[in-house]
């Protein structure tokens, strides 16, 4: 019979478990490296009012598109496109300026955009609020760049770096692209020329390989920058430098939204594959409309991304889910032997398994194998009377009889104690003083 659902949207992706073994790799790694750098986790909703995603992403220059809706209430919203608007906007709202700044911010969300090739993305990044010195720029570079060593592919990733200046001198140089521009405008590729109407800075961000040459002959917007920022760009590379982190200037690397101030950057592969950007963002507050602007500086990685360029350098994830103990049972009366004892072995640390429900033995032996489990222990009426088991050494290849009672002594000897598992989330409960209702601390 012929399926009639429909297929998932094109530029999504559905995550299965052998891909959701890299991405929580990934939130370990850059959890790590972000926790010790002094970050805490913020999450903001996916959704907000479109009227503020306009103010950064105007609907005749933004080539990615917002999703955007109109809610029973008749509120228009849309999906995130990016993490940093969200929040600077629970920064605002929470009066989060008015305490001790910096504060430094960490995200693993979802962000979505209306582009042809990819739709969803996943992403990992941190936000610092509250500081404008470009030793922030640095440090965010330097745990991308350590984290992105750390697995694997330090041989393999280029820094580029630019400056955007100030308004100003984003102003003046952008008149410069305009002269520049002006009478080229033949040699773009049509998407390119079509977007160039609305926003002069179009070229660089074509993937076109003539745009891209194009792109690269325009003037550098250095020569605009006025002594402040010319030396907040010099500091920014003297960090890097001191960090012993190689780099490259591109004059040509812009990012579309147009919230940026100084200091832009962005780590790709060989291939010219962007795994990570950042940059200063020191205008954004002021754009979304707060009466004055807060220093801030962030980054994002592209998860999904990396997870292919680790698939494709063939480097694999040590599975902490490994099984070690697998149950293959056969009727019922089996099934109420082998269920509580299942349960008992993995609250003495051992990895286990138990085919419920009423599969074959041949269906259940080739599950113990795919999962590749160590041990499995096959428990039919009879095992489950005598209170013998027979249990197979997958890996040996042998079969051992073992009595019920001596089960999870034996397979704790064969596996190690090293092999057990007792993490329990609980443990980190600490119990506070508890203010009934009604009372008020003293």
């Amino acid at each position: 019979m012929e399926s009639t659902v429909e297929n998932r949207l094109q530029g999504t992706s559905d995550v299965f478990p052998e891909d959701h073994i890299y991405l929580t790799f990934l939130k370990k790694v850059f959890r790590h490296e972000l926790r010790k750098n002094g970050f805490k986790r913020i999450s903001t909703p996916l959704l907000e009012q479109t009227s503020l995603l306009r103010k950064i992403y105007p609907e005749n220059q933004n080539r990615y598109g917002l999703y955007s809706f109109n809610t029973k209430d008749d509120i228009d919203v849309s999906l995130l496109p990016s993490a940093s608007v969200g929040i600077m906007r629970a920064y605002m709202q929470n009066e989060v300026f008015e305490g001790l700044q910096p504060v430094y911010y960490y995200y693993m969300e979802r962000a979505f955009r209306q582009n042809r090739l990819r739709k969803e993305y996943y992403t990992i990044g941190g936000e610092v609020i509250g500081e404008s010195d470009p030793v922030i720029d640095a440090q965010n570079i330097y745990m991308v760049y350590t984290a992105l060593s750390k697995i694997g592919l330090g041989d393999d990733i280029t820094l580029k770096i630019n400056s955007y200046g100030n308004a100003k001198e984003m102003e003046k140089y952008s008149l410069e692209l305009a002269n520049f521009f002006e009478n080229k405008k033949q040699v773009m590729s049509e998407e390119t020329a079509a977007a160039y109407e609305n926003n002069v800075f179009a070229p660089f961000f074509s993937q076109d390989e003539d745009d891209k040459i194009l792109a690269s002959s325009a003037p550098s917007i250095v020569k605009f920058l006025k002594k402040d920022n010319k030396k907040h760009f010099e500091d920014f590379s003297l960090y890097l430098t001191d960090l012993d982190i190689p780099f490259i200037h591109d004059h040509t690397l812009f990012f579309q939204e147009g919230f940026y101030t100084n200091i832009v950057w962005k780590i790709e592969d060989s291939h010219g594959v962007e795994l990570a950007s950042g940059g200063r963002y020191d205008l954004l507050a002021r754009s979304l409309g707060s009466p004055k602007d807060y220093g801030a500086a962030g980054f994002s990685i592209d998860a999904m991304r990396i997870i292919e360029k680790l698939k494709k350098r063939a480097i694999s994830i040590k599975n902490k889910d490994s099984i070690d103990l697998y149950f293959v049972q056969l009727g019922d009366e089996a099934k109420r032997v082998v269920f509580p004892l299942s349960l008992q072995a993995r609250e003495r640390g051992i990895n286990t398994l138990t085919s419920l429900g009423t599969p074959s033995m041949k269906e259940q032996m080739l599950k113990a194998q795919r999962i590749g489990s160590k041990y499995v222990v096959l428990v039919a009426v009879m095992e489950a009377r005598s209170g013998v088991f027979q249990v197979r050494n997958i890996e040996a290849g042998t079969q051992e009889e073992v009595k019920k009672e001596d089960l999870i002594d034996y397979i704790i000897g064969k596996i190690g104690k090293d092999s057990l598992n007792f993490y329990e989330p609980s443990k980190d409960l600490v119990q506070g003083v508890v203010v009934e209702e009604g009372e008020t601390e003293s």
